[in-house]
Parts: structure tokens; C-alpha cells; sequence
């Protein structure tokens, strides 16, 4: 992600008198580093000024409620290295898609191998297998998803399902590309990849994100489904997991 309107700053500015384009961009770039800001809708509400905060914890500049050229300078050197940029992937095998996943996993900060054993075992089961990004109940036909399902055309797509409209647009925002006009591009292979890693680091798909269950302290294969679909397959997924550990 390139910044284009905080680079604009020249001297330091209270967080709560960016305009709004400014705060967008700044919510864009948070969310894509996993900074829990809620969403982009470009007022300084609480989440945007914790995850600014959080942020400038972890990169040991001043006061939080500043934004600086220095701290955009850092916010931009942190957005070079994220997995969004550069890498070219083997889709067109498993084992292409499972060094995929692991290089994503380690790229965005979720690298202990229980972690990774866990992200595999949740796409083996939900593509069925077949470790291609599928629509949700694939086994059926448009028609009946247009007529069954509340959240149509935003049904569940990728290696995880990714549903309703908002988090489409979540990941149109964070991706620059627009899925909520296009929904099927949830599908594509690169797209799927950082939805899938993304979405288990901050909790995307149900509010849990993947470290709640299993970091260094503890690993629970078993309650970890929750940050997916809450215990539906709980026990299989958890050997799955066991298996690639």
C-alpha cells in the first residue's frame, strides 16, 4: 500500500484534526498491519485512536495522539514489507498452496508452526480437500444461492469463507481492489490468500482471531475453530492440525 495523503503531512498534527481523507488512509494502512481500527469511515472514534496508539507503541515514537512525518515515514517502511507486495505463488498445485499459505502466515506475523498447522488444516477441510478457492455450498448451483441465502451476491468465497458486504469492502479497501463490485474476485488465488491470513490474525470472520487460542503459551487446536465458524468441525479440524504438526 502506497500512502498518498499522509505524506501530504510537514509538521506533527493532533490525530483528531487530519481530514477525512487522511484519516481513511490511516485506518486503510492500520488494518492491513492487523491494528484492530474498526472501520474505515474516516472519524477519529476510539478504535482509530487506540490501534494509532498501539502502533506508536510498537514503534517507539511520542506522544499517540500525533500523527508526525516521522511516524508516517515508519507507518509506510512497516507497509513496504507486509505480504500485499511481491510475491509470486505455485497455485496450480497443493503443495504450491501450502508453501504459499506457510510464506503468507510467516509474512504477516502469525509464523509458530501450531499456527500454520492450524491455517492448513482449516483450508484442507473447507475446499474440501482440494486447496482451491471455492464458493460457499459449491456443491449447488448460483440459483440457489441467489435464492437461499440473506446475504447474496455476498456469499462465502476463497479458502475460508469470506461473507456480507462489509467485509467485502473491508478487503476492496485494504486490497485496492474493488470485490464488492466484483465479488468473485475473492476467489483469486493471491487475493484468497491474504483474506485467509489476514482475516485469522485479526478476527475477521467472527471477532477471534487465531492467537486467542494458539501462541506461545498455549495451543488449542479444538476451541480455535471458533475463529471460523464456532465448533462445527471442531474435533476433525483439530487432528487435521495435529497431522500437519
Amino acid at each position: 500500500m502506497k500512502l498518498v495523503e499522509l505524506v501530504k503531512l510537514t509538521d506533527p498534527k493532533p490525530i483528531n484534526l487530519l481530514d477525512t481523507a487522511q484519516v481513511k488512509e490511516l485506518q486503510t494502512a492500520l488494518k492491513q498491519l492487523g491494528y484492530p481500527v474498526g472501520a474505515v469511515d474516516g472519524l477519529v472514534g476510539p478504535k482509530t485512536r487506540t490501534a494509532w496508539s498501539e502502533f506508536e507503541v510498537d514503534v517507539s515514537l511520542g506522544n499517540p495522539e500525533i500523527v508526525s512525518p516521522v511516524s508516517i515515514e515508519k507507518l509506510q517502511a512497516m507497509l513496504n514489507t507486509d505480504t500485499t507486495t511481491g510475491k509470486v505463488h505455485d497455485f496450480s498445485t497443493t503443495q504450491g498452496t501450502i508453501d504459499a499459505i506457510r510464506w503468507e502466515c510467516q509474512s504477516q506475523g502469525i509464523g509458530l508452526n501450531t499456527q500454520m498447522a492450524y491455517v492448513l488444516a482449516t483450508v484442507e477441510w473447507e475446499t474440501a480437500r482440494t486447496f482451491k478457492p471455492v464458493r460457499e455450498a459449491y456443491w449447488l448451483s448460483e440459483a440457489w444461492r441467489k435464492k437461499n441465502l440473506k446475504y447474496y451476491p455476498y456469499y462465502g468465497r476463497g479458502y475460508v469463507q469470506l461473507t456480507w458486504k462489509n467485509n467485502y469492502q473491508t478487503y476492496s479497501d485494504l486490497l485496492n481492489i474493488d470485490m464488492v463490485k466484483n465479488p468473485d474476485l475473492a476467489l483469486e488465488p493471491n487475493t484468497a490468500l491474504f483474506v485467509l491470513v489476514h482475516g485469522f490474525k485479526v478476527g475477521t470472520f467472527t471477532g477471534r482471531k487465531i492467537s486467542d487460542y494458539i501462541n506461545i503459551h498455549m495451543t488449542d487446536f479444538l476451541r480455535a475453530r471458533r475463529c471460523i465458524n464456532g465448533n462445527d468441525q471442531a474435533s476433525k479440524i483439530a487432528a487435521l492440525a495435529q497431522k500437519y504438526m
